[in-house]
């Protein structure tokens, strides 16, 4: 399916180069594999690997002066943003607004591994608990 959603002659490109940075060494098998501030990669967005393979486990409740979007690689998992509970598992896609205190665990079985996308050249991050 061919998208055309705008017209490319109305965006001027800007001088930041495109680059790569490593988010996390695959060879390393810990809950927080790796995060990449965005300001590395000349972005306004952070990116957080993150996984386990223990049902219960998560991080703790926290907040962010800004929105976060996790996007669910593999497995099951029971996100707790604000008062609201929602299940979300491979494929799926979870937001949290910024403000709202939130975390999530793993529902197994199985390895839960996640993508954060932080909206934030930082991260920035209050834990809670």
């Amino acid at each position: 399916m061919a998208r055309h959603d705008f017209d490319p002659s109305t965006v001027t490109a800007d001088d930041r180069p495109a680059t790569k940075e490593r988010l996390f060494d695959p060879g390393v098998e810990t809950a927080w594999r790796g995060s990449l501030n965005g300001e590395g990669l000349n972005s306004e967005t952070t990116v957080l690997a993150y996984g386990n393979d223990t049902p219960g486990e998560g991080p703790l409740l926290h907040v962010h002066p800004y929105d976060e979007t996790f996007v669910v690689l593999m497995g099951n998992a029971r996100f707790f943003v604000g008062d609201q509970v929602i299940e979300a598992s491979a494929g799926e896609v979870v937001f949290g607004p910024k403000g709202l205190p939130h975390k999530f665990i793993n529902l197994g079985p199985g390895r839960l591994q996640t993508i954060d996308i932080h909206h934030s050249p930082r991260w920035i991050q209050t834990d809670l608990e």
